[in-house]
């Protein structure tokens, strides 16, 4: 398989795909860029009959830091039609682990937060090192949440908590705990853990996994999944398009004095030493 990307890699390994967000120096935060490469690929698997699993997992020892403030920061996006344009690609990208006709599997160490936490939780299973590092921070800095897809799994008493505090220091054995994923395993040991539960579901006749998928799918999109998601997006465009003080506090101390300076400040304001 060529790997024509930049900001992500695609390999064959076998019948399992193999995707790896690879911006690490930026922890694997997710820019446009690497949006429009996922959607690319996503759609290369989905055509390729010979692929029958997809593990997504990060480059440099963590999944992802979610959507890039970085490049949020330098473009200023302002206006309900902007941010439209953005949520949607965003939501979308996100949802495709979810509707890929093809199980996906999150293969996850280090940080995974925000819209990464999102995209792993989009995924059918969910594998984590011992290490990995799970959170939706958002709300601490005046964001909100793109796929709300975290009352599905956990319930909605654990998901308040998590997403109105900003949870985002939930260590990997709480995450199995609660149901926010699958399983725990040693560092050093997640990807060739969500390899070899991948090839176990290639070996089973395609049009059957694909099928029974989709059959799982419609137990949650018949109780009002879709809808949902949909109606929390609408929310959260109000939120980014009308833009919050605390948001525009952290994008000002971000801009003059750089991204650890605003999260110092973001976590300062809640007693916490930011060091996340």
């Amino acid at each position: 398989m060529s790997d024509p990307y930049q900001t992500i890699g695609l390999e064959r390994s076998g019948a399992v795909a193999l995707l790896t967000l690879a911006r690490p120096e930026r922890l694997n935060a997710i820019n446009r860029q690497m949006l429009n490469e996922l959607q690319h690929a996503l759609d290369a698997v989905e055509r390729d009959d010979d692929l029958r699993v997809l593990v997504a997992q990060g480059a440099g020892g963590n999944f992802s830091s979610g959507f890039d403030l970085k490049e949020q920061m330098e473009a200023r996006p302002t206006g309900h039609d902007t941010w439209r344009q953005i949520l949607d690609r965003d939501f979308s990208t996100v949802m495709r682990f979810w509707h890929l006709n093809k199980p996906t599997i999150a293969a996850v160490q280090g940080y995974c937060l925000a819209g990464g936490c999102e995209l792993a939780l989009a995924c059918d299973i969910t594998i984590a090192a011992e290490d990995a590092i799970f959170g939706e921070p958002e709300l601490k800095f005046g964001a909100g949440i793109v796929v709300m897809i975290l009352p599905w799994l956990v319930g909605p008493k654990r998901a308040k908590e998590i997403i109105l505090t900003g949870a985002d220091r939930i260590p990997a054995p709480e995450a199995a705990r609660i149901g926010l994923i699958n399983r725990v395993v040693p560092r050093g040991e997640v990807e060739s853990a969500a390899l070899a539960l991948a090839r176990h579901i290639a070996v089973i006749e395609p049009s059957l996994v694909q099928q029974t998928k989709r059959a799982i799918n419609q137990c949650f999109e018949v109780m009002g999944l879709v809808e949902a998601l949909d109606a929390a997006l609408d929310i959260d465009l109000a939120i980014e398009g009308r833009g919050s003080e605390d948001k525009r506090k952290f994008m000002e101390i971000a801009r003059a004095e750089g991204l650890r300076k605003a999260i110092a400040w973001r976590d300062a304001r809640f007693g916490e030493s930011g060091d996340g």
